[in-house]
């Protein structure tokens, strides 16, 4: 067992503990602490991308038990990804809470860490049960987060937020009973061998839970008509906590990708591609509902927050159809859009801080401070989100397009997208010309000058757009191999023959 596959749970899990009883402590040691400890996070996550990027699986089994007993952690090349992408991001939103965001709640960075260490769970775990335990950790997480300054106007957006996911919670653990009644494991490696075995009345017990666990999955990536909690709860968050559940959404997106790629995939017999013809026209819908919600929106953190269900339903349409070529698009597309629409909620909080009243309101007021500096990252952030040459968001786009084979999912598929991008420039142009150049007679109200923490942490996340364009050949690489990967279940199944500590290998 390779015990480093612990340690993306373990340092958030310690660091989390560590700042739980010092609450009382000085703010910038606190703030130091908790810097240092994502850090960490992110150096071991690194890590463990470089050990996975070899195509072998490594597992780590606590207490020594094998296989489907117990908890087990299996790490791949798309468990890695989805580590780095998310430490990477966090890293960011927690020096961005540093000028200032985390005041007010003693127990913000205990709360942050804690959200990573579900996070982290989740795309470790090797069993159904516990990424529904990793769920319910990084979900309390997040309602503490998303309530995190106060305010009336959280309050209904995170009520909504937490009574969704409350009924989520509930229908996970019915459909994982009910696959267990049949099946007596969650293991997902022994459930890609047991279902398509499973025949007669209890094939449509499996095919009930199956269904359910894809609707909690699709409420978690916020999937029409599941969506409609999301753009008020992220638009009202604040600024680092918006741009880390930037990644929240892709948790369903992995779990649909782990569970209906190698539990029900190809080789589930009666059962094979559960769902995804479904998925595909849903995935599509709620892409041209991003759309319209994104050219309705009154104000930046609404647009951005559009912007994230627009980007579930380009990364679900190419899931879908189930081809390597479109899965290893979306994983590249995935990661383009977590950080652009993370670097997004940095910068318009940094726009709203210099427009004085008028915040991030789609309305005309004074000229803004630091106009210039806050326009060209805000266009940055936005060609990359809506899919424009030459940064990453293109690219992501084209494999996507690339990727269907000829005939009616094509047509589909190119039309939504190609429209859909379109009007998403709109919203955009729209949006940055009324808050940069429609500017009125005035003076804005003199506020403190923006702490560096958080025009840097703005400024690096927006840039990475541009690192993606710089590294998208072994970017591209990275995911195909991931895609082939995955699709190769046969190789995971092997992780129930895995040595533990003490036998021969």
């Amino acid at each position: 067992m390779n015990h480093w596959l612990t340690a993306p749970i373990l340092i958030p899990l310690l660091g989390g503990i560590l700042q739980t009883f010092m609450g009382y402590a000085p703010m910038s040691l606190r703030r130091t602490l908790a810097l240092a400890t994502t850090v960490l996070i992110v150096v071991a996550t690194l890590g463990l991308l470089f050990m996975a990027d070899d195509g072998s699986y490594r597992v780590y089994a606590f207490g020594n038990w094998q296989p489907p007993f117990g908890i087990v952690l299996v790490l791949d090349r798309l468990a890695a990804f989805m580590l780095v992408m998310t430490s990477v991001l966090a890293l960011f939103c927690h020096l961005f809470a540093l000028g200032g965001a985390d005041e007010g709640n003693r127990q913000f960075h205990t709360l942050f860490l804690f959200q990573l260490m579900g996070l982290n769970i989740a795309f470790l775990t090797g069993d159904l049960f516990n990424l529904f335990v990793a769920f319910e950790v990084l979900l309390i997480a997040s309602y503490g987060l998303l309530m995190h300054g106060g305010g009336t106007a959280r309050t209904v957006p995170g009520l909504h937020y937490v009574v969704l996911n409350l009924v989520g919670s509930a229908i996970f653990l019915i459909s994982v009973g009910m696959i267990y009644s049949v099946t007596g494991t969650l293991n997902m490696a022994d459930l890609a061998v047991k279902i398509p075995q499973v025949t007669g009345e209890n094939l449509h017990l499996v095919k009930a839970g199956g269904m359910m666990l894809l609707v909690v999955f699709a409420l978690k990536a916020a999937v029409l008509p599941l969506c409609f909690w999301l753009p008020k709860a992220y638009a009202h968050a604040t600024a680092p906590v918006a741009a880390l559940f930037a990644v929240m959404t892709k948790v369903g997106v992995y779990a649909i990708i782990r569970v209906y790629l190698l539990v029900f995939g190809d080789d589930a017999g009666e059962l094979a591609n559960l769902g995804m013809d479904w998925l595909f026209p849903l995935a599509l819908i709620t892409l041209a509902m991003g759309v319209i919600g994104a050219l309705g929106a009154n104000n930046l953190r609404s647009l951005i927050a559009w912007q994230v269900i627009i980007s579930v339903g380009t990364l679900l349409a190419p899931i879908a159809l189930g081809s390597r070529e479109g899965i290893s698009a979306a994983l590249f597309y995935m990661l383009s859009t977590t950080w652009t629409v993370g670097g997004l909620f940095l910068v318009a909080t940094l726009i709203a801080s210099n427009r004085g009243g008028a915040a991030d309101r789609l309305i005309t007021a004074p000229k803004m401070r630091h106009r210039t500096c806050l326009s060209a990252l805000f266009m940055v952030g936005a060609v990359a989100a809506a899919g424009l040459p030459p940064l990453s968001g293109f690219f992501g786009k084209i494999l996507i397009l690339k990727s269907v084979e000829p005939g009616a999912n094509m047509a589909w598929l190119w039309s939504v997208i190609l429209i859909g991008s379109f009007l998403t420039v709109v919203a955009y142009s729209r949006a940055g010309s009324i808050v940069f150049w429609r500017t009125v007679d005035g003076h804005l109200e003199a506020k403190d000058e923006q702490h560096w923490p958080t025009s840097f942490a703005a400024g690096a996340l927006t840039a990475l757009s541009i690192v993606i364009v710089a590294l998208a050949g072994p970017i591209n690489e990275y995911t195909d191999a991931a895609a082939a990967q995955l699709l190769d279940t046969s190789a995971y199944l092997e992780i129930l023959d895995a040595p533990m500590v003490g036998e021969d290998n």
